[in-house]
């Protein structure tokens, strides 16, 4: 078995007996600091950016501190912390705003994430003449280590519950105590965790074997996954690629999914110089077709997403696929152009620094994509108004509902807009959409105009037919079918109606706006509504819902253990 050897930046990080208690002492101080900065909220921009800080400035130190190099590291973990907690901010602080904040805060993750290794390469120092030895040794140690840590912490918290199992028995419950306290669970995380990490870094050797022998396991999967793809690849050419947008609507994430699958494995062939690299041919051979297959699954991908922006139009969520389409596009072309220039020899070479300029690339993009500069939520929402302005979506297929929650504050701009429009159907709908008070997923049409809904009213009130309509096209998911809408009287609030559909009844109170506010009155079906059916309310002595002559409980009056007559 073949280990790396340990390179400039690796042979600096010698062993320092201290450094699992500095680690310890420092990222259980940071769990702690996390906590009394929080206290359990997770809603207020300040405590989240200054956890944001904590957290993940303490982990970028941790993996970096020296013995005898504490500037360089405190600073760049300094920087990380700065970036995550400003993303933090922007999140909580506009998190209503945004369409996207979640990926926002992921895409500076992945940045963060990148510059790590790059930083402890010493690329600061090397540029573009950084040894890829170097970086491909402290990315695979890092994840080596970050593994290992994370599960001798899972493992402490087992030895934890199970000390306190046991010192319950003798009526002495301090540890169980103790694990009900926030504080103690951010403390204790982090001493376990900075422990073991620091443990792990003191063992360069036991590290280069780990590696060694994570990338051979690895490495036995180049084979079948290269056999896989080449098949996939050559059924697809032979069926046209139709066939996969047919099968599966989720065909975009499949395919960039296993770009990244072979990315990973053809990068554990090449390892970090030929001398490390496998010396069997049939894994060459494996590694060459993983690189060569990247740029075809891209391309895939890209058509697949094509047809669903063609279809539907831009949104963020569709802009953050594309996004992640120019990664795997930019590694599948910079693999070919690598496979092409090393052809004769030397292409495993070429794949090498073609990884390293690909990290630099992605780690910038993803930082700028965290930024806020591009603002998807706008984007999208020009996108989606100039389709419907041109005619290319109808105004009754128009996603309404996609603006008012998908898109965040510029959607909801947009809808106002629309609300107003001289096209009376346009405002209608977009009137629905705004009195939404959720997101409703699985309907066909989450947004419907007065006359889509099958409603019959009884006593038959022009205004209550108008109040009840208002409140189900802002709650799409009742009267779906058909339903029958029964005054039960006014009350302090508004109109007390009873919604009755196949399935069930609600009781709401609707107010004069149209808003309804639905207290815990659900009835289980005892028949399907039809459109003769004969619904009506009978005192037998208490007031039921009767759908053809059968009740329907519980009763009105919310008489509890009356049964329902027959």
């Amino acid at each position: 078995m073949t280990q790396q050897p340990a390179s400039d930046t690796a042979s600096a990080a010698a062993d320092w007996p201290l450094r699992p208690w500095v680690l310890a002492g420092l990222l259980g101080l940071v769990g702690l600091l996390i906590h009394l900065v929080t206290r359990g909220n997770d809603d207020v921009p300040w405590q989240m950016a200054l956890a944001a800080l904590l957290f993940f400035g303490g982990i970028a130190g941790a993996f970096t501190i020296e013995e005898d190099r504490w500037i360089a590291p405190a600073l760049f973990a300094l920087g990380v912390g700065i970036v995550m907690a400003g993303l933090a901010w922007r999140a909580v602080q506009y998190g209503e705003y945004l369409p996207d904040e979640q990926y926002g805060f992921a895409a500076g993750v992945v940045a963060s994430g990148l510059a790590l290794p790059l930083f402890q390469a010493g690329f600061l120092k090397r540029r573009m003449a950084t040894s890829y030895a170097d970086l491909h040794y402290h990315v695979w140690t890092d994840a080596i280590g970050a593994a290992g840590a994370l599960a001798f912490t899972g493992l402490s918290w087992l030895v934890l519950v199970i000390l306190s199992e046991l010192f319950h028995l003798l009526k002495i419950d301090l540890l169980r105590d103790l694990m009900n306290h926030g504080w103690f669970g951010w403390t204790f995380s982090g001493l376990a965790f900075g422990a073991a990490l620091g443990t792990l870094r003191n063992q360069l050797k036991v590290l280069g074997t780990l590696q060694s022998v994570v990338l051979l396991v690895l490495s036995l999967l180049a084979v079948p996954v290269a056999l896989g793809l080449s098949l996939f690849l050559l059924a697809t050419a032979v069926s046209g690629p139709q066939v996969l947008w047919e099968a599966t609507r989720s065909a975009t994430p499949v395919l960039l999914t296993c770009a990244a699958g072979a990315w990973v494995l053809a990068s554990v062939i090449v390892r970090y110089d030929d001398a490390a690299m496998s010396g069997n041919s049939v894994m060459r051979v494996a590694a060459l077709v993983l690189a060569a297959v990247i740029l075809p699954l891209a391309i895939f991908a890209a058509v697949s997403m094509g047809l669903r922006l063609n279809q539907h139009g831009l949104a963020p969520e569709r802009l953050w696929g594309l996004a992640a389409i120019v990664v795997a596009a930019a590694y599948g072309l910079g693999f070919w152009v690598a496979l092409i220039r090393g052809r004769k020899s030397g292409w495993a070479e070429k794949l090498r620094r073609a990884n390293f300029h690909l990290g630099l690339f992605v780690c910038a993009f993803a930082l700028l994509l965290a930024l806020p500069i591009l603002d998807f939520g706008a984007i999208s929402t020009r996108n989606q108004l100039a389709r419907l302005e041109s005619g290319a979506v109808s105004a009754e297929e128009f996603d309404y509902a996609a603006l008012r929650w998908d898109f965040g504050e510029p959607g909801r701009r947009a809808l106002g807009q629309l609300a107003e429009s001289d096209n009376a159907q346009i405002a209608e709908l977009a009137e629905a959409a705004v009195a939404q008070t959720q997101r409703y997923y699985g309907y066909p049409r989450p947004v419907r105009t007065a006359d889509e809904i099958d409603l019959r009213v009884q006593p038959d009130d022009p205004e209550l037919r108008r109040m009840v309509l208002n409140h189900l096209r802002g709650n799409p998911w009742q009267c779906h079918e058909r339903c029958v809408a029964l005054d039960l009287g006014s009350g302090p609030t508004g109109r007390r109606v009873a919604i009755v559909q196949t399935g069930s009844y609600e009781v709401v109170t609707i107010g004069r706006d149209g808003s309804g506010v639905r207290p815990p009155e659900v009835a289980p079906a005892v028949a399907p509504i039809r459109d003769d059916s004969v619904v009506e309310i009978r005192e037998v002595p208490a007031r039921y819902i009767f759908v053809d002559g059968k009740a329907m409980g519980p009763p009105l009056d919310a008489l509890e253990g009356t049964p329902p007559p027959r």
